[in-house]
């Protein structure tokens, strides 16, 4: 049975409060002019920031815009894996109520966003997605990179077979993803240097090469440029803008500069910090990142479990790629300060989700654990949020869309489904309000709750959910035996936040 069927028939409704909104109604003349909005999204990037305590991670420009913003330190995505978490976010739904587990769910299946315009029962027309809220509001909308699951925003087969129907039916204005001599948005997103990429036929699988010398020699580079020369555009335009720049770096293949890798060889890169033989529920077998090849590991594909130097080699890897892309916000935000745009102008930093680095055994996503749903969110909204600022309140993807729409003022733009999530606003103005007391999320068979302090993962069967583990994860972001609690009243309260 497909996944979304098997959702559909177990999960029924969300566990959020579900509001239908009303239509837009008409700015008042004297009413101040409108936020533009500056969302930026990086593939795979899990908060290995130094904003976030990492102390190997070189990240001045995250750092630094964090100075500026408030940065959520407990935010958690609703699927790990790209296509379904950018579904959640841009469609403000949880898995629970769309069924949406697969990366093609915006093109694809029952799920899939439909490519005619949609209208309400009064013949008014609703939008499928934030971009297309935004879009209808009166704003400018320009996609660079991935904000949606495919590289540019059109629906493509890595093989560059498709019809390149937009991905996100009436929501942006421009698609605008430079493709450099790699030309098509895959070939971008699984590129290596000089134009060669994982899906050209060539059989280009290296797990890591850091052999290009200037940013621009690689696709997150080029993206970064053309995103400070659409602000400049932008500007001079009449209308607000949302721009939507997706980067494609820490994804695998693990490619920067080689600037980037050597600066991260004299930094101290610890050994992932729990043993990897740990039997801690939807683990697996790191399939994504064994099929690339890698002379480091001594033959074809990395070995599983890596030794304590090869993880470090890995991870020094990963860290070079962020540091990579960490130079490519600053690019983009730097671009925005001197078109003199930031204070008019929200700017929103999100990771898709986590990524495992050796812990519990795992290397990649896919796991309804903390180092796989937990990511990076950094807001910031002029006149709203407190330079410098952190909240430990509980926060999820499904929340972005109400609280933008909020904060745009276009909180009464009309929607085709339900927004599941709760607008962070006054978590904006006061980091110390926690609204959730739980975030839930969903991957094949596995369903998860996230509270305060703990973590209960249970599979679903025919018979509602099973195997029920529990993780206090107030002790270790990792499940270890130490932290494995067996409280049957707790567990089963946690149970009853999972829908059946």
């Amino acid at each position: 049975m497909e996944v979304a069927s098997l959702l559909a028939t177990f999960l029924g409704t969300s566990l959020f409060g579900l509001q239908l909104a009303a239509p837009c109604s008409a700015q008042e003349p004297d009413s101040p002019a409108p936020m533009n909005v500056l969302f930026i999204a990086i593939d795979d990037l899990r908060p290995e920031l130094g904003c976030y305590g990492s102390t190997a991670a070189r990240t001045p420009h995250m750092d630094a815009f964090a100075a500026t913003a408030l940065r959520f330190d407990r935010h958690f995505v609703q699927a790990p894996s790209c296509g379904p978490s950018r579904y959640a976010l841009l469609t403000g739904r949880s898995p629970a109520a769309s069924g949406a587990l697969a990366n093609e769910a915006l093109y694809q299946g029952a799920t899939k966003l439909r490519p005619a315009a949609l209208s309400d029962s009064g013949g008014r027309p609703v939008a499928q997605s934030l971009p297309e809220a935004f879009r209808r509001g009166g704003y400018h909308t320009v996609c660079i990179g991935k904000i949606s699951h495919t590289p540019d925003g059109r629906v493509f087969a890595y093989s560059g077979q498709g019809d390149g129907d937009h991905e996100l039916p009436h929501a942006w204005d421009e698609l605008a993803t430079p493709f450099g001599p790699w030309k098509r948005g895959w070939g971008a997103f699984f590129a290596y240097a000089n134009g060669e990429h994982r899906e050209d036929g060539e059989n280009h699988r290296a797990l890591m090469q850091f052999t290009a010398e200037k940013d621009t020699d690689l696709p997150d580079g080029l993206m970064a440029a053309a995103a400070a020369q659409k602000l400049r555009e932008l500007k001079a335009a009449d209308s607000p803008f949302f721009l939507g720049v997706g980067f494609y770096k820490p994804h695998l293949p693990f490619v920067a500069p080689r600037a980037d890798w050597e600066a991260m060889a004299g930094i101290e890169i610890e050994a992932p910090a729990s043993p990897p033989d740990l039997r801690v529920p939807s683990t697996h077998r790191s399939a994504e990142f064994t099929r690339y090849d890698s002379d480091l590991f001594d033959g074809p594909g990395p070995r599983l479990p890596l030794d304590a130097q090869e993880a470090i080699t890995a991870r020094r890897a990963y860290l070079a790629c962020v540091r990579y892309v960490d130079r490519q916000v600053g690019v983009v935000l730097d671009a925005l300060e001197s078109e003199d745009l930031a204070d008019s102008t929200i700017v929103v930093l999100w990771g898709d989700h986590g990524w495992h680095l050796g812990e519990s055994g795992v290397w990649g996503k896919h796991t309804v654990l903390d180092r796989s749903l937990r990511s990076v969110l950094i807001v910031r909204a002029p006149g709203v949020t407190k330079a410098g600022s952190a909240t430990a309140s509980l926060v999820a993807s499904i929340d972005l869309a109400p609280t933008l729409l909020a904060l745009a003022s276009l909180s009464e733009a009309p929607m085709a489904a339900p927004l599941d999530g709760i607008d962070l606003t006054p978590v904006l103005r006061d980091p110390g309000r926690a609204p959730r007391t739980s975030v839930a999320a969903y991957f094949g068979p596995w369903g998860t709750v996230r509270t305060d302090r703990y973590r209960l993962v249970a599979r679903r069967t025919d018979n509602g959910w099973a195997e029920p583990r529990l993780f206090d994860c107030s002790t270790h972001p990792d499940p270890t035996a130490a932290t494995e609690l067996t409280s049957a009243d707790l567990i089963q309260r946690l149970l009853e936040q999972l829908p059946r």
